[in-house]
């Protein structure tokens, strides 16, 4: 399966492109906010003009990796908050690096850091009646994750997740393990091969979820086959939860290209919801 290597030399291309076709990224309105004491531990607000509609949560991905930070999110932040929600474009520890330079996560690090960063909008000033949590690649892991997160003491109480949206996911870690993905980066993630005791932090085993989620996949994706989405979605419908399958046409980051039709897909997901 493709690696980190095939990620790299794809993004930057594919991000390059994107620059060109949306122009400048709108500088968050609410600026860099902590939620720790660690260089990687703050989100950036980004504010509509009048009431938003609700929060979304933007969670990049990357395979958990340090050298992908949230500069990949800022264009949806930039179109969320044009189509007037309030954007967190969250930033967390990932695996490799040094803490204090984006590394320093992983098992439990990262998952603290994503349920403190969801926790951090009580202090925000903002109704959080509908707080969607929206995540590309290892990020859909991460979104998808929060929704379950109070099922561990470690992680339960805060603000509440009320719906997931999960861009060409990770949605079951232990497939994504077997099938070599990100070049193991599930293990180097996880800081082991995934188990039993790794089930709370695995998405296909928390179905159901009380929460709605789509699942919103590129149909020639090379990097997070479909089949993570489209086996997600059968199974949680299988159990009586509410899921959706959105098939999109184009490889694993027209998702998060803020100028495709998978995006407007993404916007009519939402359009649902506030």
């Amino acid at each position: 399966m493709p690696g980190l290597g095939l990620l790299g030399a794809v993004l930057v291309p594919a991000l390059a492109a994107c620059e060109e076709d949306r122009g400048p990224v709108t500088k968050p309105s609410g600026g860099k906010i902590a939620y720790g004491t660690d260089a990687s531990q703050f989100g950036e607000l980004y504010l509509p003009e009048g009431t938003p509609r609700g929060v979304v949560v933007v969670i990049h991905g990357g395979f958990w990796k340090s050298e992908y930070d949230l500069t990949l999110g800022a264009p949806l932040a930039t179109s969320l908050a044009k189509e007037g929600w309030a954007a967190w474009n969250l930033e967390y520890r990932r695996v490799g690096g040094a803490p204090g330079a984006g590394g320093g996560g992983g098992d439990p690090e990262t998952f603290d850091d994503i349920a403190a960063g969801i926790d951090k909008l009580a202090d925000l000033d903002l109704d959080l009646a509908t707080v969607v949590t929206l995540g590309h690649s290892a990020g859909g892991h991460l979104a998808t994750w929060a929704a379950s997160r109070g099922r561990d003491d470690r992680w339960a109480g805060g603000v509440d997740v009320t719906a997931v949206i999960s861009q060409a996911g990770v949605l079951d870690l232990r497939t994504a393990y077997d099938d070599g993905l990100g070049a193991g980066a599930v293990e180097a993630f996880l800081g082991h091969a995934p188990g039993p005791a790794d089930a709370i932090l695995d998405p296909q085993q928390q179905i159901p979820l009380d929460v709605p989620v789509w699942c919103v996949h590129g149909t020639d994706d090379p990097i997070v086959p479909i089949s993570q989405s489209q086996d997600y979605v059968a199974a949680a419908t299988d159990a009586g939860a509410k899921a959706e399958m959105v098939e999109v046409e184009g490889d694993h980051f027209v998702v998060i290209d803020a100028t495709s039709p998978a995006w407007t897909k993404t916007l009519a997901v939402l359009d649902q919801l506030g």
